[in-house]
């Protein structure tokens, strides 16, 4: 039987939406697997919209869910339609969309709230036990809705190969546990049915981050009943 899984976007481009190369490694290894996929995003405009030539905030506003369909090639639905129990797994992809659309933490830090409906999601998969593959950023939204869980995000000593580092401290401080792993590798919490990989948290080829997140993905689908 072919695993049917939720993909949930949060725009469109690394520094306001989702990461492209993640979202695509992810719908690459799906595609693999042989799994039925469905795009969802929320359906709210974003934080902000960034000039990603200058990496800086326009006067733009743009919507979430319309940025996710260039990513979903236009096959994208409301997240506040997504069905549970239509789908076996659910998988986030990173991207600062994490982090500014799905939540405020690049705002916050360790006192970031989420949206409800990625809260709801969360729980709602893992209350029926069914696994959830976090990449990149991602996995911060588990630290904060999954007491307890394991998660990666690469390493947890700052350097140039791993510049984001310090995101691992506030893993710790929310009291899960940070588990060290290259780029080509995931971690995964088997009794919360948990899959990460630190994919773009890390200075790596491109090919390292699409093997890292190919072993998400095939552990992710490996959990589901």
């Amino acid at each position: 039987m072919a695993k049917r899984v939720a993909v949930i976007l949060s725009g469109c481009g690394v520094y306001d939406g989702t990461e492209i190369h993640e979202a695509s490694a992810i719908l690459v290894h799906l595609s693999r697997a042989g799994a039925k996929v469905k795009m969802f995003a929320l359906n709210t405009d974003q934080m902000h919209v960034v000039n990603h030539c200058e990496g800086k905030p326009t006067e733009e506003k743009r919507n979430i869910l319309q940025e996710s369909a260039r990513i979903a090639r236009g096959d994208v639905t409301d997240l506040a339609k997504l069905d549970v129990s239509a789908f076996d797994v659910a998988i986030i992809p990173g991207g600062f969309g994490v982090a500014k659309n799905l939540s405020d933490w690049a705002v916050k830090n360790k006192d970031f709230t989420i949206q409800p409906l990625i809260v709801k999601l969360i729980k709602d998969f893992h209350k029926a036990g069914k696994p959830l593959g976090m990449c990149c950023i991602a996995p911060i939204l588990a630290a904060k809705i999954l007491p307890g869980c394991e998660l990666t995000m690469g390493e947890d000593k700052e350097c140039e190969k791993w510049p984001y580092a310090k995101t691992t401290d506030f893993v710790k401080e929310m009291g899960c546990k940070h588990v060290n792993k290259t780029v080509e590798e995931a971690h995964v919490d088997v009794k919360n049915k948990l899959v990460t990989s630190c994919a773009f948290m890390c200075k790596a080829p491109f090919h390292q981050v699409f093997d890292g997140i190919g072993v998400m993905v095939k552990e992710t689908l490996k959990l589901a009943k």
